[in-house]
C-alpha cells in the first residue's frame, strides 16, 4: 500500500482517473476535501502532526483506493496522479435505482463523524480574522470560512468583555442574496447547521 505525505502548510493534490464519490480519512488530524456537489477528479489533503492513518476513496465508477497517510514537515511531492490499476477492488453496484435514492436520504447522518473530524481540525488550525462585530462588550469574530464541496465550515469566536456572564443559547447564520440598496432583490435566507463543535 503506497504512502502519501502531507502537512498543514501546503495542499497535497490527488488526481484520480474517475471523479471522486467518497473519501474518508481514519484520523481527525488528516483532512481530505473534495467537491461533493459536482464530482471532480481531484481532492486536497492536509495534515497536522500525529500518528499515521489511512485514506479510503471510492470513485464514480465504483473503483476503491486505499493509501497510508503520514505527516511530514518537508514534502518532496505535492501532486499524486492515481492510476486505474492502483485500485484495490471495485464496489458492488446497486441493483435498483430506488436503493440508491434511499441511501442518499441518510447521507448527512452517516457523515456526522466526518463533520466532527473536520471541525476538530479547523478548531486546532491557525486562523486569521475575516470579519469582526462588537456591541456592548460582546465581540463576534469570523476566523475561518472553508468550502468543502456543498458544505461550508465556519470558525467563529465569541468573546465577552462586558463583565456580565452569558451562556450562548443559539447562533443564527444567514446567507444574503442581492443588493441591500435594492430591497426588492435582497434576500436573507437562514441556514441550517448540519453539525457543530465548541472549542473548550
Amino acid at each position: 500500500m503506497d504512502t502519501i505525505y502531507a502537512n498543514d502548510q501546503k495542499n497535497v493534490a490527488l488526481f484520480f482517473p474517475s471523479p471522486i464519490r467518497q473519501g474518508i480519512t481514519g484520523a481527525s488530524h488528516f483532512v481530505f476535501t473534495y467537491n461533493r456537489e459536482k464530482e471532480q477528479y481531484f481532492g486536497l489533503l492536509q495534515a497536522k502532526p500525529g500518528l499515521e492513518s489511512n485514506l479510503f476513496a471510492v470513485t464514480s465508477d465504483g473503483s476503491v483506493y486505499s493509501y497510508i497517510l503520514k505527516y511530514s514537515e518537508k514534502l518532496s511531492k505535492l501532486n499524486y496522479f492515481v492510476a486505474a490499476n492502483e485500485s484495490i477492488g471495485n464496489e458492488a453496484p446497486l441493483d435498483k435505482p430506488v436503493q440508491q435514492a434511499k441511501t442518499n436520504i441518510v447521507t448527512d447522518e452517516n457523515r456526522i463523524p466526518y463533520f466532527q473530524r473536520a471541525c476538530d481540525y479547523l478548531l486546532k488550525s491557525k486562523s486569521q480574522a475575516i470579519a469582526t462585530k462588537r456591541k456592548q462588550g460582546i465581540k463576534l469574530e469570523l476566523e475561518q470560512m472553508v468550502y468543502d464541496g456543498s458544505e461550508v465550515y465556519l470558525v467563529i469566536e465569541v468573546k465577552n468583555t462586558s463583565g456580565i456572564n452569558f451562556e450562548i443559547d443559539y447562533l443564527n447564520v444567514y446567507r444574503t442574496n442581492g443588493n441591500t440598496k435594492r430591497k426588492s432583490s435582497f434576500q436573507r435566507l437562514p441556514q441550517e447547521g448540519l453539525s457543530h463543535k465548541v472549542c473548550k
